[in-house]
């Protein structure tokens, strides 16, 4: 029987990103399941467009259903930071009375 390797690393263990993604990549759990299950792509054209195997690409998704607290989590934060961001895009900036 083939040994499992570990595809996908928990934002706490990773040193690249601050969520789930798969080893040795910049893909997210969160990027493959919004492409397959929020956008309707096929797993295989996913795992094309990202140069990744079909195996990965079910291994993020397997993650993603294995782990909604974590995944819960990732979205609030990601959310979060996108308040931030509009918030800091309104601001005026200062006069500069040089």
């Amino acid at each position: 029987m083939a040994q499992q390797i570990d595809t996908i690393v928990s934002g706490d263990e990773s040193e690249i990103h601050d969520e789930p993604h798969i080893r040795g990549r910049r893909i997210t759990v969160s990027h493959i399941h919004a492409r397959v299950e929020e956008r309707g792509l096929r797993p295989e054209t996913v795992a094309d467009r990202h140069d990744l195997s079909l195996s990965e690409v079910y291994h993020a998704l397997a993650y993603y259903h294995d782990h909604p607290e974590e995944m819960a989590a990732v979205q609030q934060q990601r959310e979060q930071a996108a308040a931030l961001a509009r918030e800091e895009a309104t601001l005026t900036p200062p006069d500069s009375d040089s």
